[in-house]
């Protein structure tokens, strides 16, 4: 019963979002925030982020080629960080395109149009691929961004993409540095750690590597992670790649040494999960100015 009426709540909230994005935001922002959103003095980084999704990003070409995570990379290579990009093995419309023969031992599958629809294969040989194909269909009839009213998904072709496996020495998955981004100017991050399917930590630094004593939807690490030796090279490939927006996520990956671009987010969590201790949210904020927005 329960699942029945999550359900019906999500479809009336899609149809709400289509009907009035901004009302569809304020609900969803009351009841993950647990405070009204101020759309005309936003402060907190997610009521910026949700100004800005309403406002400014939701009719922005270049977003909605940088939320594609097939298309962003034309965008990279423009930036001039091709050098970045996790090598390409294919990409398709439908999975019943893939040719999985010409595939290699070890990939990763993705669609190209939402977060979390990712499929990291280690061995082909035991690879379910029929389940892997009906999983990479069933995502791309979804429609994420419908979700949560984020209108810059509104038009991507969906597309499924496989990519080269980043290859760890410890076989795990990659630590993610996220970098939050205002302008171009790297602002603070934090790192995914020791992730396992929807598990994972969450650390947040400032850019001298100081941790920050805040949570945001994952528990800290319980080790002390260490700075990477090639730590101001990533500050300058985030630079590189966030100067054309007010505020984006760059996330990276560093692995012996060599940096590969995940993704651009423009919306961390959606802008609807709460940082603890709350006040954070303003500190965050404060460190992302909206400039030319500042009478709105």
């Amino acid at each position: 019963m329960h699942s029945f009426v999550k359900k019906i709540a999500k479809k009336v909230m899609i149809g709400v979002q289509a009907i009035s994005p901004t009302l569809a935001t304020k609900i969803l922002f009351k009841k993950y925030m647990g405070y009204p959103l101020d759309m005309k003095n936003p402060k907190t980084l997610t009521e910026k982020m949700q100004w800005l999704k309403l406002k400014v990003y939701k009719n922005d070409p270049l977003v909605r080629q940088c939320v594609d995570k097939y298309a962003v990379r034309e965008y990279i290579a423009k930036c001039g960080r091709e050098d970045l990009l996790v090598k390409l093995i294919g990409v398709w419309n439908n999975a019943d395109q893939i040719d999985w023969d010409s595939l290699p031992r070890q990939f990763v599958l993705k669609c190209n149009h939402g977060s979390g629809s990712v499929i990291i294969c280690r061995d082909k040989t035991v690879l379910d691929i029929d389940k892997t194909k009906q999983d990479l269909n069933k995502w791309l009839k979804e429609d994420f961004g419908a979700h949560r009213a984020e209108l810059s998904y509104k038009g991507v072709e969906r597309k499924i993409i496989c990519e080269e496996i980043i290859q760890t020495e410890d076989g795990k998955a990659p630590k993610d540095y996220k970098f939050f981004c205002s302008y171009g100017e790297p602002k603070f991050l934090f790192v995914a750690s020791d992730r396992q399917g929807d598990d994972a930590y969450f650390d947040f630094f400032d850019l001298e590597w100081n941790h920050y004593p805040v949570e945001n939807g994952h528990p800290n690490t319980p080790i002390e992670l260490q700075k990477p030796e090639n730590f101001e090279t990533m500050i300058k490939a985030a630079k590189d790649l966030a100067g054309d927006f007010p505020i984006v996520r760059v996330d990276l990956y560093n692995e012996n040494g060599k940096i590969y671009f995940g993704e651009l987010t423009f919306l961390h969590f959606g802008g609807l999960h709460p940082f603890e201790p709350r006040e954070f949210d303003r500190v965050f904020g404060d460190m992302m100015p909206l400039k030319g927005y500042e009478k709105i």
